[in-house]
Formats: structure tokens, C-alpha cells, sequence
């Protein structure tokens, strides 16, 4: 099994940034990359947050946190971020395209014992890994929003991935701390699969009037022990990014997973979920523009 020291996150969002927190605590040597100077200086200022908050709460010791923050580096280019790395996590907005393309230039960039991984949480990793000549190198790292809180990584094998990336994959995730499943390969994995048909139902369900949106959250929180109700759920991950999967799951799996038309119409809307300051709920406070 290839020994991992220096792990890269392509891309700095809410995912990110959550999976470089993860890695630096985990004692890798971590590289965020953004091209977006902003997103970086986001996501620098939201890891520090993060790690003071778990010295707070006891969850971490500050000499760790200190530690794990000086472990970040922080990187303009992909390939500033990716040529020293032993393991790089593509994080890049839930689209086919544009996680091939990455993969096309890491293959190019990396060298050949690199591992690459997708933090897909539905597309298919055979077909992101095609573009490369190092297909028993990728692996799905499927990991859950937010990143330093929640324990599951699903590790997604491809057609082609060799034992030996899927056992690095899951050590690096153990050393985050995660609980590591690991799956063969189908739409939507395990996870995704079942919350988009949740998710999609509750849409249904608001559309036709059986409900409101808060009483069908309460239902599930309260008659099903869901630690967020759907709608919940849904504008935290982001409506466009669930919209995303469910057309996936339709044309991968059929009918069943046919996107509500209320959701496509949200989407339409830029009604996207926190982010965007609106979803199914409003959120004033991220809707302001920042302060000059």
C-alpha cells in the first residue's frame, strides 16, 4: 500500500475546505488549492474557526489545532497544488464536465503513483477515471457536508481500482477519523441514492399540499429520527446540487427518480438553499452582501 503524506483538495468551497480541515487534523501535510483568491481567504478564515471551536468544545487540544492549521498551505493553481502530492481530492462543483477536465490535467501533472479521488457524491468515478492512464489510481471519496463533523466517508470503487488504493483511501480516511464503507460502484452510491428519493418525495409532497414544508421536516425528525428534515437537508447541500444528482439518477435508474417540477422550479428561481440566502427556507443573514 502506498504510504500518503501530502494530501491536495482541488478547490476550496464548503467541501473543500472541510476535507482540508479533516486532512491536516488527520496529520497530513495539506494543500487547498482555489483559483478564486477569496474562496481561499474564506476558507483559511472558516478552517481557523472551526479548529477554536473544537478547542472549546473539548474535542481537540489547541496544540493539535495549532498544529493541524500550520500543516495548510494554500495554493492559486492546480498545478501549484497538485504536482507534490501523493493523494489529490477533486472538490469541484457536482458536474461531469468539469471533474473530468480536473482529472484530465491531474493525470498530466502528477506523478505516476498519485492517487486521485473524487469526492463525487453521485457520477460515476469509471467514467471520471477514463480521461486518465492511471485508472487503478482513482477511487471515489465520497465524503458528507459538514466535513469535520460528520463520521462517514463512503470509498467508491471503480471498475478498474486497484486493493491498493482503495486501502490507502481508507487509511487516509481513518486518520481523518472517519467510519469508512467502502462500495462498488452504482448511481448514487448508497447514501445519495436514497436521500435524493427521500428528498424528491418531500418535494412531491409539498407541491400537491399534503403538507408544509416545516411540518414535513418535523415529521421526519420527530417520526423517523432524522437528524434534519429533508428540506433541512436540501438547503444545506444546495437545491442545484441535489437537482444535479437526481437527473443523473433518472437517466442512470429511471422514472422513479424524476426531479419534482417544484424543485426544477426553485433551481430556476436561484432559490439554491443557504448559499444563495433562499431555498425552500429563507436565510436573511447569507443573503447580505459582505461589508466593504
Amino acid at each position: 500500500m502506498a504510504e500518503v503524506r501530502t494530501v491536495s483538495v482541488i478547490g476550496a468551497g464548503i467541501m473543500g475546505r472541510g476535507i482540508a480541515h479533516a486532512a491536516a487534523l488527520g496529520g497530513y501535510r495539506t494543500i487547498l488549492e482555489d483559483i478564486m483568491p477569496a474562496s481561499l481567504r474564506k476558507a483559511e478564515g472558516e478552517i481557523r474557526a472551526n479548529l477554536d471551536k473544537a478547542v472549546e468544545l473539548g474535542k481537540v487540544t489547541k496544540q493539535d489545532a495549532d498544529a493541524a492549521f500550520g500543516r495548510i498551505e494554500f495554493a492559486g493553481s492546480v498545478e501549484e497544488a497538485a504536482r507534490a502530492a501523493d493523494l489529490v481530492i477533486e472538490a469541484v462543483p457536482e458536474e461531469l464536465e468539469s471533474k473530468i477536465e480536473i482529472f484530465t490535467l491531474l493525470d498530466k501533472i502528477c506523478a505516476p503513483n498519485t492517487i486521485l479521488a473524487s469526492n463525487t457524491s453521485s457520477l460515476s468515478v469509471t467514467e471520471i477515471a477514463s480521461v486518465t492512464y492511471r485508472a487503478q489510481r482513482c477511487v471515489g471519496m465520497h465524503f458528507f457536508n459538514p466535513v469535520h463533523k460528520m463520521k462517514l466517508l463512503e470509498i467508491v470503487r471503480a471498475l478498474e481500482t486497484g486493493d491498493d488504493t482503495i486501502a490507502a483511501a481508507a487509511e487516509v480516511g481513518r486518520r481523518m477519523g472517519k467510519e469508512v464503507v467502502v462500495i462498488k460502484e452504482a448511481p448514487g452510491f448508497i447514501t445519495s441514492r436514497i436521500n435524493a428519493m427521500i428528498g424528491n418525495e418531500a418535494f412531491y409532497m409539498l407541491q400537491e399540499g399534503v403538507a408544509s414544508a416545516a411540518d414535513i421536516d418535523k415529521a421526519l425528525k420527530l417520526g423517523l429520527n432524522h437528524p434534519m428534515g429533508p428540506f433541512e437537508l436540501v438547503d444545506l447541500v444546495g437545491l442545484d446540487t441535489r437537482l444535479h444528482i437526481l437527473e443523473y439518477l433518472h437517466r442512470s435508474l429511471g422514472e422513479k427518480f424524476r426531479p419534482c417540477p417544484l424543485l426544477v422550479q426553485y433551481v430556476k428561481a436561484g432559490r439554491l438553499g443557504r448559499k444563495s440566502g433562499r431555498g425552500v427556507y429563507d436565510y436573511p443573514e447569507a443573503a447580505k452582501p459582505a461589508a466593504k
